[in-house]
């Protein structure tokens, strides 16, 4: 692989979460269906960092849902298991975090008030439940305290707001270091916008100087140089990365370089690009079986030959692979010298989408900004991202 190498300029060191350290102040964002223990493997194999499983729903995980209990599988090399929680109820959220960290030895909790889809905000979950600041306070008080036994540090997730007129950032942000969580991680966009639209760095950098906890800044950071840019700007004790490195596992590479103290921009062939793809194909099949690993692999094929030289029947044949001596085969027809295609750089990849006119919530929610008196009602089998 091709690589470029200046120096550049100071940024954050390590980052301190309670007693965790994380050495590069990188967090895999948890991805629905894609950071499973097979990715989060990839990405820990090209540089360090803090790697999240897939959220899970805290009642489904309370309630012993065999697919929530599926998705708490980790790699036998993940030494510092990460999960991200999804609730609505203080007491479902107390006791699976208890749960996370006693029987599944987790070393982080992260509880998400960021996701927009509207399956999940109609619930006042996600990216809704900031708009009671009772409910979430009360929330992440139980889930500090639940974990604190244990010396697991618990964060947070969330978004500016529900759209522009509604912002609950900086709320969020004092209720949360009241609280006693160890960072915040804030994606610049609010629930309206769910993933299109350009991230607001400059809330980043407003929560950061209104709190004493780390802030973690999220969204549009596609190459290694977009984190130092992020960091600079709004003095982001670190940052989060989830669209950026779909299908391009090595970005985790280039952050690691520039958190050390130089800038890296990876540039593989597409030759090299086969072998990540083999190796992420091989880790899923360890992981979920040959058929199941296949079948997941799939969805991965677009993300890695974005741009570059594959003809449509090659790219439909490898979405469609079923065994790994068949994505072989696939793979050996690809052109090994092909360029990086240079001209992908820093462009969005994964969902993007269009604002939505109105953010979908229950019936009264934004008659009152507490909420501590909520029965709110938790799916079991939730499945998102912040």
């Amino acid at each position: 692989m091709s690589t470029s190498t200046v120096s550049a300029p100071r940024l954050p060191g390590p980052l301190h979460l309670g007693d965790l350290v994380v050495d590069v102040p990188v967090v895999l964002a948890p991805m629905a269906g894609i950071t499973n223990a097979a990715y989060r493997r990839l990405c820990a194999e090209q540089g360090a960092g803090l790697y999240v499983c897939e959220m899970i729903t805290s009642r489904g995980l309370v309630e012993g849902d065999d697919v929530t209990r599926r998705m708490l599988v980790f790699d036998e090399l993940e030494t510092t298991r990460s999960v991200q929680l999804y609730g609505t109820d203080p007491t479902y959220v107390a006791r699976a975090t208890e749960i996370l960290c006693d029987e599944y030895g987790v070393a982080h909790v992260d509880l998400n008030f960021g996701c927009p889809v509207p399956k999940v905000t109609r619930k006042g979950g996600g990216g809704a439940l900031p708009w009671k600041r009772g409910l979430l306070g009360e929330i992440l008080t139980r889930a500090v305290r639940a974990a604190e036994p244990y010396g697991v540090p618990v964060t947070m997730k969330t978004r500016k707001g529900l759209d522009e007129t509604r912002l609950t950032f900086l709320d969020a942000g004092r209720i949360a270091q009241d609280a006693g969580v160890a960072a915040i991680a804030l994606h610049g966009r609010t629930v309206a916008q769910a993933y299109s639209g350009v991230a607001d760095w400059e809330a980043i950098g407003e929560l950061a100087a209104a709190v004493d906890i780390p802030v973690l800044g999220n969204g549009d950071i596609w190459e290694a140089a977009d984190a130092v840019r992020m960091v600079e700007q709004t003095g982001a004790a670190g940052v989060v990365v989830g669209r950026g490195c779909l299908g391009r596992p090595w970005l985790f590479r280039d952050l690691a370089a520039v958190f050390a103290g130089e800038q890296v921009q990876t540039l593989p062939t597409l030759g090299e690009v086969a072998v990540m793809m083999r190796r992420h194909a091989e880790l899923l099949v360890e992981h979920l079986g040959a058929e199941r690993g296949c079948k997941e692999f799939r969805k991965h094929v677009a993300w890695y030959l974005k741009g570059f030289p594959a003809g449509g029947d090659l790219r439909r044949a490898l979405a469609l692979v079923t065994t790994l001596d068949e994505l072989d085969g696939l793979l050996a027809q690809l052109d090994p010298a092909a360029p990086y295609p240079v001209s992908e750089l820093g462009s969005p990849r994964g969902r993007q989408g269009s604002p939505r006119d109105r953010v979908v919530l229950p019936e009264g929610w934004l008659d009152d900004t507490d909420g501590r008196d909520l029965c709110m009602s938790e799916d079991v089998g939730e499945t998102s991202g912040g």
